[in-house]
């Protein structure tokens, strides 16, 4: 599974801690901007560009979109169709939001968690694996139903 990561300038710093403990734990990570700090980006230019490529192959391609309360990254994934994206801050629901929404784009906060914080909630996501429960495969389904 690869991940492609992004921030804007909120999330900068924790963008290249994540990309690098990623990389560190063997994964496959492109990281897909900024590659520099501007403190006059905005994120619907990064998220936007990460929702996509995850978007081009959901089934192996997963994203990680950091702001500074990662709302705004959310809700701009969540605009390309293909995209299920979740802002979460806690560790036990990334696992269900995995399990049982089998979101593709994880947001993260920077103002919110720590780095330690962070790489819980993207260890608990990327080690969860989606139930396939019919429930939640009819729901997902409805979700795919209202894009088209």
């Amino acid at each position: 599974m690869k991940v492609y990561i992004t921030a804007d300038h909120n999330g900068f710093a924790l963008k290249n801690a994540l990309r690098d403990w990623l990389l560190a734990e063997g994964r496959e990570v492109q990281d897909v901007g900024p590659q520099q700090y501007d403190a006059a980006d905005d994120y619907p230019d990064f998220g936007i560009r990460l929702a996509h490529l995850v978007a081009e192959d959901p089934r192996h391609r997963l994203g990680i979109a950091i702001c500074g309360s990662g709302v705004g990254m959310a809700v701009v994934a969540d605009k390309v169709k293909g995209v299920r994206a979740g802002l979460i801050h806690d560790p036990a629901i990334a696992q269900a939001a995995k399990r049982d929404d089998d979101i593709n784009v994880l947001a993260l906060g920077a103002r919110y968690l720590s780095e330690k914080q962070a790489k819980d909630v993207v260890r608990a996501w990327l080690t969860a694996t989606f139930s396939g429960e019919e429930r939640h495969v009819r729901r997902i389904n409805k979700i795919a139903a209202y894009e088209r």
